[in-house]
């Protein structure tokens, strides 16, 4: 998965995490807030990973711009 995706797809899981936990407040369901905050968790998760892939791969890019402009 590249990191726009895992950035998108954290960002639903976490948003979805956040439905579920007030759903669950709201209705007294202990279950669902528990859930709802281990989707918000996994969210917050993938989106660090995206970062983490964007950061890699903004390295590399620069490093090879420089690299070639060496040559």
């Amino acid at each position: 998965m590249g990191s726009t995706s895992d950035k998108i797809s954290g960002l639903t899981n976490e948003a979805i995490g956040n439905v579920k936990q007030g759903v669950g407040k709201a209705v007294g369901n202990e279950k669902l807030q528990a859930e709802g905050a281990a989707q918000e968790l996994k969210g917050e998760t993938q989106q660090a990973v995206g970062d983490a892939k964007s950061a890699v791969k903004d390295g590399a890019d620069k490093l090879s711009d420089t690299a070639h402009r060496k040559l």
